[in-house]
């Protein structure tokens, strides 16, 4: 049952994070950002946010998001239920560079093997 409420807790978080990220962060220029999940500790303590960005400049416009955290973590307290509003980390979700990486070496061989 602990679960199942962590569960609907990061899904929470991550709608919410999103919101406040496209409509209410004004002034803080980190282009188009996406959370793409976030992991919750055992205690709710606090919260990994995982997060990617459609251009370049990735470590940048992290550590901006990085420097917002308590504008967010505000504004998250507002919307959530629960007594304790968790702590948020940041970090750059690379996995859609590396399956880009990944479809280009595939790419590449099989130009290869045709070739041949």
């Amino acid at each position: 049952m602990a679960k199942i409420k962590q569960e609907k807790l990061a899904v929470d978080i991550q709608r919410y994070i999103s919101e406040i990220i496209q409509f209410e962060l004004k002034g803080v220029n980190i282009g188009i950002a996406t959370v793409t999940r976030v992991k919750v500790s055992d205690d709710n303590s606090w919260a990994k946010v995982y997060v990617s960005f459609l251009d370049k400049d990735r470590e940048s416009k992290l550590e901006k998001l990085k420097e917002a955290k308590w504008i967010i973590r505000s504004e998250l307290a507002k919307r959530l239920t629960i007594r304790k509003t968790p702590d948020i980390n940041f970090v750059l979700d690379d996995s859609y560079q590396k399956g880009e990486h990944i479809d280009n070496i595939i790419k590449n061989l099989k130009e290869k093997e045709s070739s041949n």
